[in-house]
């Protein structure tokens, strides 16, 4: 099944807090969209790994996403390896997404930057004839996404566009919050305590993005790292959103 959008994190939750709004914008435009999580998160301090699929499978049903897989690398130890990179071109070449979402090329947690990269080089090789891969004892066909944009995460980069969030921004936080174990929730609060279970962090989320839609005169935004320059068709383009 072809699908627009392929969104995809070291850790689940990384694409609800990085880009779930800009998803559930597609999705409300009845495109297609998967998300995949590279480990199972399994060194997090609070939670389990079943706490986790759990966790992402609610996220996915609050945000409609058609289909979430999650290829058990191993959290923190993951490497760029062969059999690594030819997992996510199977993935890629199974959905054939126009555009992929990957984590930030560098974070706080170091999993991020080493996700970016490994997503960047994978996409790359899913156009490359040569590499064969199967699925199902089918072999696939060779395709490259159009374009590879990275998501911000904790660390603030200075973004190469800024998407309209506004009317998803609710829905974000639905599956942000869907992590319970995660984030803060009355539910674990004798669960130890970390940089991202406090309330704090929640309300740093919804900053953020009140800070990034501002600059594009909205009320919530997410901005994306692109590697190649931004083209409009025409300056028309530069006049949404309308400013006051």
């Amino acid at each position: 099944m072809k699908v627009f959008l392929m969104a995809i994190g070291a850790h689940p939750d990384d694409v609800e807090l990085g880009c779930a709004g800009t998803i559930y914008n597609h999705i409300r435009k009845g495109q297609e969209v998967a998300i995949v999580d590279l480990t199972e998160g399994e060194l997090g301090s609070r939670g389990s790994v079943a706490t986790r699929y759990a966790e992402a499978e609610a996220a996915r049903k609050i945000l409609q996403v058609a289909h979430r897989y999650n290829l058990q690398m191993a959290d923190g130890f993951f490497e760029h390896s062969r059999e690594n990179v030819l997992k996510l071109v199977q993935i890629i070449r199974k959905h054939k997404p126009d555009v992929l979402l990957a984590n930030a090329p560098t974070d706080r947690h170091p999993d991020h930057g080493r996700a970016g990269q490994l997503i960047r080089d994978a996409a790359f090789l899913s156009g490359l004839r040569k590499i064969e891969t199967e699925l199902d004892g089918v072999a696939q066909e060779a395709w490259r996404p159009k374009r590879v944009f990275n998501y911000i995460q904790d660390k603030f980069i200075e973004p190469d566009f800024i998407v309209d969030i506004s009317e998803s921004m609710d829905i974000k936080m639905q599956s942000v919050v869907a992590y319970g174990s995660q984030f803060f929730s009355k539910e674990h609060e004798s669960d130890p305590v970390t940089y991202i279970s406090t309330d704090a962090y929640l309300n740093k989320v919804r900053n953020r993005a009140e800070q990034l839609g501002s600059r594009i005169g909205v009320a919530y935004g997410e901005g994306f790292i692109s590697e190649f320059s931004i083209g409009v068709k025409d300056l028309d383009q530069f006049l949404y959103p309308k400013l006051s």
